[in-house]
């Protein structure tokens, strides 16, 4: 005989399996054949669905169900480009979505903002990349990746993919991935990615997942940077950067940010020079000088390029600093043949050599040039705006000198 407790917890565990069983019902009602490109918020839809549905199919997950009388709790870790590691309008457009679909379909969850408050009471996270479909066969141009991995064991529980029709998403960069002056793609924002391509009942990546409560910091800070609101943002990057993972370059291109929009003009700079530093020790310094078209002079809107000497100065002055020498490698949007590109790409590596070594003479004996042209580009559209900024950015590789 059940006491009125037990008989409670079971009647909420069949009311809440009936839920999820609706809701599946609904979710896979006139699904198309998984692999079929279709428009953007159909295809967002399905890669949600999907996602839940295997859930369902996991013995560990439904006997949860039994013994959880509230909602299981979801945080989404901002959507990134896949090839770049940006956030950028179309990511930020198809989280909403996801939000949309899980609220409106899957009640079972609880999806909550990823903040600092929410990330210790969360037992999922939910990541995603969107990037460009290179498997021409499936007659997508977008691909978009899911994933959801439960926090306390690692693992990813369920993945799904689904494939975009439309010719065209608004690929731009978001504010801050716009303005930051190098790319933040470090070893956990690979990681990231790559969690989001995680097949199910494999671990998660374990820098990303170590990292989630500093993220947490981060985007905090990025929406405050957004919305204008720069000592709140200030502050927060300043937090995340005094953590012990804060050592990262997306978290000091903030503080960057925040400093330079609030006049502090000599703090911008020292964090500049932390910016080349942690570049350069890891191998991982990609800065967005930008070019006037077809030449080797920087451009002259004042709004993007005065503070280049600034960065030049603080690049060389780490430069300086370390035993090994330094390639400089130019690179080019899609523009134009690729003899062109090419020589154009050596020419500003060799422009932006110049101008080091003219900041600190002993450079002239570790300093490379290399020009890459169109063949590195992460973005790869030929836009020539804010979209591929990256596409034209100026690498630094640290190298044996007797290479």
């Amino acid at each position: 005989m059940m006491n009125t407790t037990t008989t409670r917890r079971v009647r909420t565990a069949l009311r809440v399996l009936t839920l999820c069983a609706a809701a599946l019902a609904a979710a896979c009602a006139n699904r198309p054949t998984p692999g079929n490109a279709m428009p953007f918020d159909q295809a967002v839809n399905q890669a949600v669905d999907d996602l839940i549905v295997q859930t369902q199919k996991l013995p560990a997950f439904l006997a949860k169900v039994e013994s959880t009388l509230t909602q299981r709790r979801i945080v989404i870790d901002p959507l990134l480009e896949g090839a770049s590691g940006q956030q950028t309008e179309v990511t930020r457009v198809a989280e909403q979505r996801i939000v949309q679909r899980m609220q409106a379909q899957f009640k079972q969850f609880t999806v909550t903002p990823f903040n600092t408050a929410e990330i210790g009471n969360a037992q999922y996270v939910l990541n995603g990349t969107l990037m460009r479909d290179k498997d021409a066969t499936a007659g997508g141009r977008y691909r978009l990746n899911l994933a959801l991995t439960e926090i306390k064991s690692g693992m990813v529980i369920a993945q799904s993919v689904a494939r975009i029709s439309d010719a065209t998403l608004d690929t731009r960069p978001t504010a801050f991935f716009r303005d930051s002056p190098v790319n933040g793609k470090d070893r956990g924002v690979e990681g990231y990615i790559r969690t989001a391509e995680t097949q199910p009942g494999q671990a998660a990546d374990a820098l990303y997942l170590e990292r989630l409560p500093t993220s947490t910091v981060l985007q905090e800070a990025t929406a405050a940077y957004e919305a204008g609101r720069m000592s709140e943002a200030l502050g927060r990057y300043e937090a995340a950067s005094k953590r012990p993972d804060g050592q990262q370059l997306r978290i000091y291109s903030g503080l960057y940010l925040t400093q330079s929009q609030l006049g502090r003009t000599a703090d911008a700079e020292k964090t500049f020079g932390t910016i080349a530093r942690l570049g350069l020790e890891t191998n991982n310094l990609s800065v967005k000088f930008l070019f006037k078209p077809g030449s080797t002079d920087f451009l002259g809107d004042p709004k993007i390029s005065a503070a280049y000497p600034m960065w030049l100065r603080q690049i060389a002055r780490q430069a300086a600093q370390i035993d090994s020498c330094v390639v400089v490698t130019g690179h080019t949007s899609r523009t134009g043949s690729e003899s062109v590109n090419e020589r154009l790409s050596l020419q500003r590596a060799v422009s932006v050599k110049s101008k080091l070594v003219t900041e600190a003479p002993p450079l002239a004996k570790k300093l490379r040039e290399s020009g890459m042209g169109f063949r590195e580009n992460i973005v790869g559209t030929g836009a020539d705006d804010a979209s591929d900024a990256l596409d034209r950015r100026v690498e630094f590789k640290v190298v044996g000198c007797d290479t």
